[in-house]
């Protein structure tokens, strides 16, 4: 189980980084105009819900990012918030502007995602050691 642990942290932090690199790439598009390697707004969104988008992501990868690195102890906190956050902008998404059929699927799979991985962080040994919270 331990070694379980120790990859999905490992993932979590890889999967942060594409995030953060995601997150700033989708701001330099959305304010220059310029696509960065490919197209990443949705004109399904308004200009509005694009920018709570981008800046959810970079926060959200940020966070863990440095948090990770700095063994910040509030960053399993921040991060279940920040979870809960993208939640929300995702069920508003595929609610208001879905625009697939798919997006139902990748949605409930997307909640799912954020709750395992918040109870990760919130309880799991490896989680509690790292950022030395107490839960």
């Amino acid at each position: 189980m331990k070694i379980a642990s120790k990859i999905l942290m490992i993932v979590l932090l890889i999967w942060t980084m594409v995030m953060l690199i995601w997150g700033l790439s989708g701001f330099f598009e959305y304010f220059s105009g310029i696509k960065p390697f490919i197209n990443l707004q949705n004109s399904a969104y308004p200009k509005a819900v694009q920018f709570v988008h981008w800046f959810l992501i970079t926060l959200t990868g940020g966070t863990f990012v440095f948090g990770y690195f700095l063994k910040w102890k509030w960053t399993p906190y921040f991060m279940v918030m920040l979870f809960s956050n993208l939640a929300v902008l995702c069920t508003i998404q595929t609610f208001d502007f879905m625009s697939e059929q798919w997006s139902f699927t990748a949605y409930f799979t997307e909640i799912v995602l954020y709750i395992l991985l918040s109870a990760f962080l919130l309880f799991s040994s490896l989680s509690k050691s790292r950022f030395k919270h107490k839960l």
